[in-house]
């Protein structure tokens, strides 16, 4: 192993150290920073001399060396590559010395790794949300208690006080989903407040929500609107729309309830408002009336603690008895906080049971309180696997309480290198496995899952958030800049990320400053960029310096036109334009021979020149936008490729291809086997069959979505019914094995009968399918055993549907909309016996809640949108001693949408057995 290597496998282990240590943090960083100039010499070599290929971080350094000096014109690379040897020589005898000093072997680490790399699974989901439910019911019906009582002109605020890592959000998430806070405040909205709070977009924020809780659309002018104006917006709706419960998560100072509480009407309904804070000043300036509205959140009990971590570190069994004293001592340094507990249970259960020194180790490194928890987070973080720490690092781009897209992420980790590649597995589940670790050691926090319980969107807590902000700037990992003055972590930046800014001076300190030095810059991402000309003066900036640049995000900017600069960074691996106002790429596309993601998605392309064919390494392909951006059923404009698309042998995702040039392309998409999500789009029906025939080849398929010419019903027959071998086989190499989402976008004669095949289909989405009616659809998917939602719109001509006993076992959401013909719906007793969702809409012939509605035991929501005005009277004036009352009284809420005389869009909501009756 030569000199770096060494330091290299030395430096994983002396990292956990660093922190006690100062002068081997010293040396560590001087570690990081010439693995970081090796990186920067070796990639400018390559971009100045191309030709000569390197593997590996610097595996061919003296291969390059060689063939440098012998060349007069290259001796300026020569003489860095020699500078930096001699610097890694100097740092080496420090490694030998600190080896001695502080007993560090390298070749045991004594540190956990990830023994394989498996995807998250729905029980790892279901575990971390009861490991957070322990000991909450107690604290949860009291707060329930508190909102309900009370007299009913009065605006109440309730505010939950406690320090960071208590459990406060997850308690007041708890109450206000509870059915019963549901049933009496039909108006609710959730707004996360933190530290660095933007009040106007919060207003924004706020007026969104309440508005896509009556199903309704904000309006667009709220843009423009000063932060008083925003005030009235939300004051005239709340007067308007009824009883309000909201919640204003993360509260820091006095002042921003000083702020908010003009824009909340008192109303005579008995309104609330719900805050959390860590701050003690704030619960009792916003809750003027009584001291009695202020909760004061407590540690977890002795007993409850202990369940806690046992259901983390053991899941949920016994603590062994060699382990027990141990244990408890480590509990009881965690001092009753969900958040200690978790993240120690995180890093306790990745270690071996019969080693109690390991757990002995980690209870002599615990330190009091908020500090202890720091350090508890920052133990954690210590023990990770060296390829999880930058992963982990990374999440410091975010802003506070920012939702992650999980989708998202994984292609960034992998953009900057951050993940192996592993042998029988792609780098996407590699990723993934990665993810699915952060999560089971409690450092990640899942917020929406989708099939199979894979994470959709993620969160850090708060403290962990400030832990590895912290290590971020140590490390020079990631520079965060608003365009406020600061202090710059070093001289040479390597990730820069531009978060949100509205101050206008700091746009000036910038104009004023002449020079930026990004020429070693890596990646430059803009995360809620809200002032377009600070990220265009760092955007310039960035790409006139840094030739270097392998990841670039602009999602959301104000870019018409895509900068030619981009197409002169050679090394770039990363692309998002999402959301700009692009509409042309040029052919210089061709010159990023490295790009393996690119994601032109909601811009206005809608080709792509023959040049793309030269990015052999793309591996995602991203680009479409919304025929209606108002309404999803109308389907998605894609892209003209060129015709030889199938030379793209590494993508894996190809979303959204336009087949209205004929045959050709879509016989070239079976020659793309690393699929996984296929989106097409203008599919011509004399091309079905080759379709099914390039499906056939598609062994890894995933998610696939087709829609046929024309728009709306008046769309194209797909032609998706062909027998071929390979698709009526059940063979593990068949795409019908691998296929969890189908959408199907057009006319359709007969359900494909390759459908019943899809053993592992968990959604399906059918519109403007048409079916006659002796085409009943449900009989191809009712035994599908894992499918969990179904979505139809325009889907079937007949006048009745029947889900049948032992059908849709495992259905929780099933959607109906815009069947014209529909008179009736069936479910008989034992068919969906799992449903919690039902929403139909736009079925005008249909007069009659469905019959056997009643068996739905689990069902938590009805909705009904435009429907007949016979469909509403039924449901709402129903006498209580009636049959059709006693048929839907378990459903806990219903909700009634329609279009009022005055043409505005109008929600009454019904609340079970109570009947209560609310109109927005």
């Amino acid at each position: 192993m030569d000199e770096l290597g060494q330091m290299r496998a030395f430096l994983k282990v002396a990292e956990p150290k660093e922190d006690d240590e100062p002068r081997l943090q010293e040396w560590i960083k001087q570690v990081r920073e010439a693995a970081y100039d090796i990186e920067d010499v070796l990639d400018e070599f390559v971009l100045r001399f191309a030709g000569h290929r390197h593997h590996g971080f610097c595996g061919s350094l003296q291969r390059i060396l060689k063939a440098i000096k012998s060349l007069p014109a290259r001796h300026q690379v020569a003489s860095e590559i020699q500078s930096i040897k001699s610097r890694i020589k100097n740092i080496s005898e420090g490694r030998q010395r600190y080896q001695v000093e502080f007993g560090i072997d390298h070749r045991v680490t004594g540190f956990s790794t990830m023994k394989g790399s498996r995807l998250y699974s729905r029980d790892d989901a279901l575990l971390v949300e009861e490991a957070k439910l322990v000991g909450i019911d107690q604290p949860k019906q009291h707060l329930i208690s508190m909102l309900l009582e009370g007299h009913d002109y009065q605006l109440k605020v309730i505010s939950v006080v406690g320090m960071a890592g208590l459990g406060k959000t997850t308690l007041v998430k708890k109450v206000h989903e509870d059915p019963d806070v549901r049933k009496n405040f039909p108006v609710r909205a959730w707004v996360t407040v933190s530290q660095t709070c933007d009040f106007p977009k919060l207003l924004r924020d706020l007026i969104r929500k309440l508005h896509k809780d009556l199903d309704k659309s904000a309006p667009q002018s709220i843009e423009s609107m000063t932060t008083a104006e925003l005030k009235e917006i939300v004051k005239d709706f709340l007067q308007q729309a009824g009883r309000y419960a909201i919640v204003f998560d993360d509260v820091w100072d006095v002042e921003f309830w000083n702020e908010i509480k003009f824009a909340l009407p008192e109303g005579n309904y008995g309104n609330r408002v719900m805050l959390t804070t860590r701050n003690a000043d704030v619960a009792p300036a916003s809750c003027t009336e009584s001291q009695d509205f202020v909760y004061k959140m407590e540690p977890l009990s002795i007993k409850d603690s202990w369940t806690l971590f046992c259901n983390k570190i053991f899941k949920g069994n016994r603590c062994p008895d060699h382990l027990m004293d141990v244990a408890k001592a480590v509990l009881d340094k965690c001092d009753g906080l969900p958040l200690a507990i978790l993240a120690i249970g995180g890093l306790l259960a990745s270690k071996d049971v019969s080693r109690i020194d390991e757990w002995e180790m980690i209870q002599h490194s615990l330190g009091g309180k908020l500090e202890r928890v720091k350090r508890i987070l920052s133990l954690s973080y210590n023990d990770l696997p060296s390829h999880l720490k930058p992963c982990l690092l990374y999440l410091s781009i975010y802003p506070e309480d920012y939702l992650i897209d999980c989708q998202g992420l994984i292609p960034l980790w992998i953009a900057e290198n951050f993940v192996e590649w592993r042998e029988g597995m792609s780098i996407e589940d590699v990723a993934w496995g990665y993810l699915g670790e952060l999560i089971r050691r409690s450092l990640i926090q899942v917020t929406r899952v989708f099939y199979e319980g894979s994470p959709v969107t993620c969160q850090i807590h708060d403290l962990l958030r400030e832990v590895i902000l912290i290590k971020s700037r140590e490390q020079n990992m990631v520079t965060i800049t608003t365009g406020q003055p600061m202090t710059w972590p070093s001289e040479k930046v390597r990730r820069l990320v531009v978060h949100s800014s509205s101050n206008s001076s700091n746009i000036q300190h910038h104009q004023q400053r002449q020079f930026y030095s990004f020429e070693h810059l890596r990646s430059f991402i803009t995360v809620r960029s809200t002032n377009p000309l600070l990220s265009k003066i760092f955007l310039s900036e960035v790409l006139r310096s840094s030739k270097l640049l392998k990841v670039l995000e602009l999602v959301g900017q104000e870019i018409e036109e895509t900068p030619n600069e981009i197409f002169n960074l050679l090394h770039l691996t990363y692309l998002s334009l999402f959301g700009t106002k692009v509409a042309r790429v040029p052919r210089t596309i061709g010159k990023l021979q490295h790009l393996e993601y690119l994601n032109l998605g909601n811009t206005g392309v809608r080709e792509l020149p023959v040049e793309i064919l030269k990015l052999q390494k793309l591996r995602h392909l991203t680009v479409f936008q919304r025929v209606d951006p108002s309404d999803e059923d109308f389907g998605i404009h894609g892209f003209k490729g060129p015709s030889k698309l199938g030379g793209l042998l590494a993508l894996q995702r190809l979303n959204t291809i336009d087949a209205s040039s004929g045959s050709v392309i879509v016989i070239e998409i079976g020659k793309l086997t690393q699929l996984r999500e296929l989106f097409i789009t203008q599919l011509r029906r004399e091309d079905g069959k080759e379709l099914c025939s390039s499906l056939a080849n598609l062994t890894s398929l995933r998610e696939l979505s087709v829609e046929s010419i024309g728009k709306g019903d008046d769309r194209e027959i797909i032609d998706l019914n062909h027998h071929l071998p390979s698709l009526s086989s059940s063979s593990s190499c068949s795409f019908l094995q691998s296929l969890r989402m189908l959408i199907m976008c057009g006319r359709l004669e007969t359900m494909p009968v390759w459908i019943t095949h899809l053993q592992n289909l968990v959604k399906i989405f059918m519109n403007w399918s048409g079916l006659r009616a002796e085409e009943d659809p449900l009989e191809s998917l009712q035994h599908l055993p894992n499918l969990g939602e179904i979505g139809f719109c325009g889907s079937y001509q007949g006048e009745g549907l029947c889900f049948k006993a032992g059908g849709f076992l495992k259905m929780k959401q099933l959607w109906l909309r815009r069947m014209e013909g529909l008179r009736r719906i069936t479910i008989e007793e034992g068919a969906c016996p799992y449903l919690q969702r039902l929403i139909l809409k736009q079925l005008p012939l249909l007069e009659d809640l469905p019959c056997g509605i009643q068996h739905l035991s689990h069902l938590q929501r009805l909705s009904l949108y435009e429907m007949s005005s016979r469909m509403m009277e039924k449901v709402e004036n129903q006498k209580e001693d009636s049959e059709d009352y006693r048929r839907m009284a378990h459903i806990p809420e219903i909700v009634i949408g329609f279009y009022a005389n005055d043409g505005k869009w109008r929600i009454r909501r019904l609340w079970g057995k109570k009947k209560k009756t609310f109109l927005a």
